[in-house]
Formats: C-alpha cells, sequence, structure tokens
C-alpha cells in the first residue's frame, strides 16, 4: 500500500476534499478563454512581468462572550453574541509593512432595544441581526468584518500594482481590479471534461479561465503553488475577479498573479497550511490578533460590565 500524508496540519481541516468534492450547482462556462477541448496548464504569457508590490488585504474576528440580551418588548432575553473584528492590509515589494488595520467590535442581537456596551478593554457597539441563533449571529459578525475589509482595502487603493483579498470575492467586487485568493475547495466547480487539467498543473501554472454565475459573476481559474505534491491537489488554489473586468484584462491579470504568487508561498516548518496559506497574509493574521487584544481579558472586561448593569 503506498499512501501520502497531506502537508496541512489536520486541526485546519483539509486543504482540498478532492475524493468528495460536492458538485455544486453554479453555471459555469469553461470555454470562455479556450474552448473545452483546448483545456491544458498554462504558463504566463511571455513577458508577463512579476508584480514589484501586492497589496494583500484579510480580517480576522473573534466571539468574545455569548451574552443574553434583556429586552423590554420580548418575554424573555435574547441570545447575542460580543465580537470583535478587525481588518488590513499589508503591501509586500521590497519589505513587508501594514498599511491599514481597523479594529471594530459589537454587540450582535435580534433584540429590538440594544444599546452599547462599555467595557475597559473597548465599547461593543449594537449590530441588528436577523436572526437569534448563533449561526445567524456569526453571519452578522462576518459580514461587518466583510465591510471593514472593503473600506480598508478602498483607503489603499493604488497602493501596489496587484490586490489580493483572502477568501472568496463575494461582496468584495467593488475593490478595484482585486483578485480574490481561495485555499481550500469543498465545492467542485469544473465540469468532468476538464476537471483533470487541475492535477496535472505544475508549480507556477494555472488552468484556463472560467465562468461562474451565482447571485454574481466571477471569473476564476486554478493555480498551484510550489512545494511538496503529495497529491493531485496539493497546493493548489483558486482565484476570482469580477466579470465587470474586461476579458482581455483578466486574462492578462491571471497571467500577472499566477507568476507573482510563488514568491510569496509558505513553507511546512513555518506555516501549518503551506504553501497555500501566503507568508504575507499569514503575518498580517498574526497582526491583527494581536491587535483584538487579549481574549481572557476581553471576557472578564464583558463580565464585569454586565455585573455592573444589573
Amino acid at each position: 500500500m503506498q499512501f501520502a500524508v497531506e502537508a496541512w496540519d489536520p486541526s485546519y481541516g483539509s486543504s482540498s476534499d478532492e475524493a468528495v468534492l460536492e458538485r455544486g450547482e453554479t453555471p459555469v462556462d469553461a470555454s470562455i478563454e479556450v474552448p473545452e477541448t483546448a483545456w491544458k496548464p498554462r504558463r504566463p504569457a511571455p513577458g508577463t512581468r512579476v508584480a514589484s508590490s501586492v497589496l494583500f488585504v484579510d480580517g480576522v474576528l473573534r466571539v468574545e462572550a455569548r451574552v443574553w440580551v434583556r429586552d423590554d418588548t420580548a418575554s424573555q432575553d435574547q441570545p447575542g453574541l460580543c465580537g470583535s473584528y478587525a481588518a488590513g492590509a499589508v503591501r509586500c515589494g521590497e519589505s513587508a509593512d501594514v498599511v491599514a488595520a481597523e479594529v471594530r467590535r459589537g454587540l450582535f442581537s435580534s433584540a429590538a432595544d440594544v444599546s452599547a456596551v462599555e467595557t475597559r478593554s473597548g465599547t461593543f457597539e449594537p449590530r441588528a441581526t436577523a436572526g437569534e441563533g448563533f449561526e445567524q449571529l456569526h453571519v452578522g459578525l462576518q459580514q461587518r468584518m466583510r465591510e471593514l475589509e472593503v473600506e480598508v482595502a478602498h483607503g489603499v487603493a493604488g497602493a501596489a500594482e496587484l490586490v489580493v483579498v483572502d477568501g472568496p470575492l463575494t461582496d468584495r467586487q467593488s475593490i478595484p481590479d482585486a483578485v480574490g485568493y481561495v485555499k481550500s475547495h469543498h465545492v467542485g466547480y469544473l465540469p468532468d471534461s476538464v476537471v483533470g487539467v487541475v492535477g496535472r498543473l505544475e508549480a507556477g501554472e494555472r488552468t484556463p479561465l472560467f465562468l461562474a454565475t451565482t447571485k454574481w459573476s466571477r471569473y476564476s481559474w486554478y493555480v498551484r503553488l510550489p512545494g511538496e505534491r503529495t497529491h493531485a491537489w496539493s497546493g493548489i488554489v483558486r482565484c476570482e475577479a469580477s466579470a465587470d473586468n474586461p476579458l482581455d484584462r483578466v486574462v492578462e491579470l491571471a497571467d500577472r498573479i499566477t507568476a507573482t504568487l510563488p514568491r510569496y508561498a509558505s513553507t511546512p516548518h513555518k506555516d501549518a497550511r503551506s504553501p497555500q496559506n501566503l507568508f504575507p497574509i499569514a503575518g498580517l493574521e498574526r497582526e491583527l490578533r494581536r491587535r483584538l487584544g487579549d481574549p481572557a481579558l476581553m471576557l472578564r472586561s464583558l463580565r464585569q460590565a454586565a455585573a455592573s448593569s444589573r
């Protein structure tokens, strides 16, 4: 028997559930750049220049506490959560510099009458949600983080040649020329006739573009990063760009991203999610979490504020 051990730390799940990828219902056109019969691994076009500066945008969030909100209009206390979130940008060129970082805190609840919670460690502003279940409250927290990422990205627009947003581009397609960067894969987009091309990619190669349409349309392509290859999808990432961009512009963008990303790939001895968790993104996440503050201190401050409110 032969077997291979995936590079990712199993506590993060898997970078690719290749064998059990759910077939998505997203309509896909795989003949946007080339006909499906011409699909094969692609190197960046001759003359494609590696970007001299790249702006990486990311956000982090943390649930500080589950809470109960006393609402005078309801017959019983309403559930909520206190959460902290941050977004920032790091510009990489000759050096890596954090050029923006913002931290926010919120009390997420569907209760009708919610006021800000003042603590010694920060103020949790009221944030209304459509439901009271933990999943709905957490979605509210995630949405606020996404909005802050957009705010931060627009604030530093034009600061670099390329803009890479960690995660799908959903809700962030307004960022000019931004590329969404997806590290793990759980849904299959490509038809059976071309999906095998992904497994044949070498480091620094990409698939042709394909167009996926849900609530919005985006161009997408797969790229393989350098690193140990233990299975067909090792080191594979998916990139996204808004379909509002002209096709020739996206082809140029895809080639430039494919040529540039390998220099930022992480290594196993430094990152448990190598090579997909690019080292600028990992560094930015660490800095943003530091700025969120100590979680034990935050919880203590919330308990003190709750005791004072009784």
